[in-house]
């Protein structure tokens, strides 16, 4: 087999120790590995545990702080902005929704710009922070040119993912965590390597031409052509213009220049209910709807209706009791001194 199964506790542990033998600091290391562990146990491997032999080499070549102390400045009762100071950006985007909760809780809104940051892991994970706290979070984050623009053939923008999400009363919480490509160019990465191909329209060679084989991708397509196109334009502009930072084709790579700090931006905030309508009104009607799309009736040959993000929180009931799943190189570089 391809793929090795071990308990969340065991890769958190894992993930841990290779941080820190790369000189990243105990709690900076803890969180890091929190934010992948999240994302493999909601089988979103492309954003798991994968990616730590990735984070070790720019540490290691000095494209990531491991001693960073983000500074954040508020700029008005609802806005602020945080610079990373280079550091991990899974650490800069939980500090960054912790100031926008901060002041959704005080004054209704709470929005926050940082930059100077890095690659911050799967974005559910931040918006899922503000929904437990009984708040709407958006979480959205630019990345290096990999996507084509609708009828291009050459990459301008990145997977730019966005993320919602939603309280509810009973219910667990509405989390819509997804790329405006088509896939995120992690899923490639994945099928690399566990040796399999990929579906048609994922990707695309150096000719604009789709591909079955992971290795022959050179760019992503963006998902509802010209629809996720205009969406993945509306990140960039949030994420990087806003922060001040860079955008498309101007964003440092993320496999590549391993020794310079990327600079990127990611934007988030939260926002309290109450301020717009009564709370357990809102909360009451996001159970409500929540029960009946997934009563709503199912197509032919269809189990049943999900609503979106439950699929990847039933992966995590299962993956907490029976463990996760990673590629068994994956697993032999994190058991590896």
């Amino acid at each position: 087999m391809n793929t090795v199964t071990i308990s969340a506790e065991e890769a958190k542990e894992l993930v841990q120790q290779k941080l820190i033998g790369a000189n990243l600091n105990e709690r900076d290391a803890e969180k890091v590995a929190d934010v992948l562990i999240h994302a493999d146990l909601r089988n979103v491997n492309s954003h798991g545990v994968l990616r730590t032999e990735h984070y070790v080499n720019r540490l290691r070549a000095g494209g990531i702080n491991p001693k960073a102390c983000p500074i954040f400045k508020e700029t008005g009762p609802v806005t602020g902005v945080l610079d990373g100071d280079d550091g991990f950006g899974h650490v800069i985007a939980d500090k960054a929704m912790a100031h926008a909760i901060e002041m959704a809780k005080k004054n209704g809104v709470g929005m926050v710009t940082a930059t100077n940051s890095s690659h911050c892991g799967a974005l559910s994970y931040f918006v899922q922070k503000a929904a437990e706290e009984k708040l709407i979070g958006i979480a959205m984050s630019h990345t290096d040119s990999i996507v084509v623009p609708f009828g291009g053939r050459s990459p301008f923008l990145g997977t730019n993912p966005i993320a919602y999400g939603v309280p509810a009363k009973h219910k667990k919480p509405f989390i819509l965590d997804m790329a405006t490509s088509k896939v995120a160019f992690g899923k490639i990465l994945q099928a690399r390597e566990e040796g399999r191909e990929i579906p048609e329209g994922w990707g695309v060679d150096e000719n604009g031409e789709t591909v079955t084989d992971p290795h022959k991708v050179v760019s992503l397509s963006t998902f509802g052509g010209p629809k996720g196109y205009g969406l993945s334009v509306v990140v960039d502009v949030f994420s990087g213009l806003l922060a001040g930072a860079a955008f498309g084709p101007h964003i440092a790579k993320m496999y590549g220049d391993l020794d310079q700090n990327r600079k990127l931006g990611h934007y988030v905030c939260a926002m309290h209910p109450s301020y717009f309508t009564g709370q357990d009104t809102f909360l009451e009607q996001m159970d409500a709807m929540l029960d009946e799309l997934q009563q709503s009736p199912s197509a032919r040959g269809v189990e049943r209706v999900y609503v979106p993000g439950e699929l990847e929180q039933l992966h995590e009931e299962r993956n907490r009791k029976h463990g996760i799943s990673i590629a068994r190189s994956v697993y032999e570089f994190l058991k590896s001194r």
